[in-house]
């Protein structure tokens, strides 16, 4: 269960979120009980060993579970508004963005990555594509990457992880959220880019003015945060 730590007025608040996840032997109580809250400007750590609900958790507040996975109860109010947790919303997740812990899973294997983040910016923005695409590529320079001019036509097979998983910051950042999860950004990473890709988060972050909520199965990654909350199986 994560337990909430003091928070006030919080801009992302969970209350008894439960999750189930069907299956021949019946439903799985995937998360049971999850009350938390992320204060503006806040980052927020949540630690715990694999299967103790921490990127379910954060599926079910960004609106894409699997559809086996179902809400049973509990609610989640960010920025002042209940989200729908059926699976039915419309645009109540605009402000809310994620990282997902694979990168190489979460990008079109057959579409150079400027080109994935000027479909993002296109989508949510009402830039033209070539104000997208210069977007793009300074969206691709602040999180570091080398030569972004270039590196806007590589593919992400062409890419270290570490690239990609700066690939995704930059997608998730393109629309300037207010809040943005990270779910578990470093799995796979190297120590050194891990670290790397920690730091990269909090500061832009911190210069955006954004709340993160980070996961982690490691404590030292979460370490960074405001403050940190546990997830444990139960």
């Amino acid at each position: 269960m994560m337990s909430e730590i003091g928070a006030i007025e919080p801009l992302l608040e969970i209350e008894g979120l439960c999750v189930n996840i069907a299956s021949r032997r019946g439903n799985v109580a995937a998360v049971r009980n999850v009350s938390l809250s992320v204060a503006p400007g806040e980052i927020l750590g949540v630690v715990g060993e694999s299967g103790s609900g921490k990127s379910v958790t954060a599926l079910a507040v960004i609106g894409i579970l699997p559809a086996a996975a179902c809400v049973a109860q509990g609610r989640v109010r960010f920025a002042g508004r209940a989200l729908d947790l059926t699976g039915r919303h419309g645009g109540d997740r605009d402000g809310l963005a994620i990282i997902f812990q694979n990168p190489r899973a979460a990008l079109n294997p057959i579409r150079p990555v400027g080109r994935q983040l000027v479909d993002a910016l296109r989508v949510h923005s009402s830039l033209s594509m070539g104000q997208a695409t210069a977007r793009a590529v300074e969206l691709l320079k602040q999180v570091r990457i080398r030569e972004p001019v270039r590196r806007f036509w590589s593919y992400p097979f062409e890419l270290s992880g570490g690239m990609c998983q700066r690939v995704m910051i930059a997608i998730a950042l393109a629309c300037e959220p207010r809040l943005l999860i990270a779910d578990e950004p470093t799995t796979g990473l190297d120590v050194t880019t891990q670290k790397a890709i920690i730091d990269l988060i909090v500061a832009l972050a911190a210069w955006r003015r954004c709340s993160s909520r980070m996961t982690s199965l490691w404590p030292a990654s979460a370490a960074r945060g405001s403050r940190s909350c546990k997830a444990a199986r139960s």
